[in-house]
């Protein structure tokens, strides 16, 4: 989509204002159907940080996501957001999500091509 829906960015923004990280979504973006839940943005660099600290290797990459330019406020109208942060998101492949557990997936909303409300399972039986 070259414009975001506005009904899913009002989505967003209401994730958001709500600091809520339990709205299930499933989104269809190229290549790609990833489903899960929706996370404010300031939550989800806080968990990608603290994996990243956690890791001998990428450590030093966790600074990118505690910038000080993320106040953790809710978007105002001339602020909205412009991506999907997911977390506990699985990208669907066939009856299997990937991975398995549960990724941290950050998607701009101006890919998204199709979306549902609702984290669609699947099956490996």
């Amino acid at each position: 989509m070259s414009h975001p829906d506005d009904l899913l960015v009002d989505i967003a923004a209401l994730v958001e204002s709500e600091h809520s990280s339990r709205m299930s979504l499933t989104v269809v973006v190229p290549g790609a159907v990833i489903t899960g839940r929706l996370a404010p943005e300031a939550m989800w660099k806080e968990r990608v940080a603290e994996v990243l600290r956690d890791s001998a290797d990428l450590g030093h990459f966790a600074a990118a996501f505690t910038a000080a330019d993320d106040s953790g406020a809710a978007p105002e109208d001339g602020n909205r957001p412009t991506h999907l942060h997911f977390h506990v998101a699985r990208i669907l492949q066939g009856s299997f999500g990937i991975p398995d557990t549960g990724g941290m997936y950050r998607v701009a909303l101006r890919d998204v091509s199709a979306w549902t409300v609702g984290d669609i399972g699947y099956s490996d039986q």
